[in-house]
């Protein structure tokens, strides 16, 4: 069982290593081509723990973990971000201008709108192919685990972003009907505040989700985002792997604790 002592932690994996991140500091640990291990840990700028509002809360959290990102990079100049590959950057655009086909497209509101959530999807799906990646998100999640409950854990974990997909595509499908039915000048604007309430509530949904872990809909809501973890977006690390995970994790902890 989790232990609630813990320090709160998150993660993200890289093309060649693991950034984690509690509260107040991160730490990168990234396996260089040399093969040394490299690792950084630094203060947050921006936390959003200290946000306290539920429609505000889950959309901080998500700007704090993308803020990072170029702190990371300029720190640690070696980490290599998932969006820095080529195909990915690519099924970005691609994906982006399906988009807006689909949304000129004759298909009913409904359908439209659940192709529109997993057309967005494509892009981490393809950043989850090939190369590293795939073992670092499992080495981040055994290593986080681990620290968590005190004991060896699997590859896949309760509390992975991938979760936050059965939600996402409900409340997003669910908002931007309700959008496409505001008056044609107001459009832009309800597009904009469907997609801020999507996140806020899926977020919201994701916590309750985490807190309640046996609840049935927890479980139904859970079911997407475990099978694309367990399936595609996690691999068993190697030693080496995990060794650069646990480096990470140990980092920002000395500065969350010092």
């Amino acid at each position: 069982m989790e232990n609630e002592d813990k320090i709160r932690l998150g993660g993200m994996a890289l093309g060649n290593g693991v950034l984690v991140h509690g509260p107040l500091a991160w730490a990168c640990a990234v396996r260089a081509e040399d093969g040394d291990l490299r690792v950084v840990a630094r203060r947050k700028r921006f936390s959003a723990a200290a946000v306290s509002s539920p429609l505000l809360r889950g959309p901080a959290r998500i700007a704090e973990v993308f803020a990072l990102l170029p702190q990371v990079k300029r720190e640690l100049p070696e980490a290599v971000l998932p969006m820095e590959r080529r195909r990915v950057l690519a099924a970005m655009v691609g994906s982006a201008v399906a988009l807006q086909l689909l949304k000129r497209s004759r298909l009913r509101p409904a359908v439209r709108e659940l192709a529109s959530g997993l057309l967005s999807l494509a892009p981490a799906m393809l950043a989850l192919r090939g190369g590293e990646l795939a073992a670092y998100h499992g080495a981040e999640h055994m290593s986080i685990g681990a620290y968590e409950h005190g004991e060896d854990r699997p590859k896949e974990h309760e509390r992975c972003g991938s979760h936050l997909v059965g939600p996402l595509l409900i409340t997003t499908a669910v908002g931007r009907a309700m959008a496409e039915r505001a008056p044609e000048q107001v459009r832009p604007a309800a597009r904009a505040a469907a997609a801020f309430g999507a996140l806020a509530v899926s977020v919201e949904t994701f916590g309750w989700m985490a807190r309640n872990p046996e609840h049935p809909l927890s479980r139904a809501l859970a079911f997407p985002g475990h099978e694309l973890q367990h399936r595609l977006g996690t691999r068993e690390p190697t030693p080496e792997q995990l060794e650069v995970a646990e480096a990470a994790l140990q980092a920002c902890l000395e500065l969350e604790t010092a």
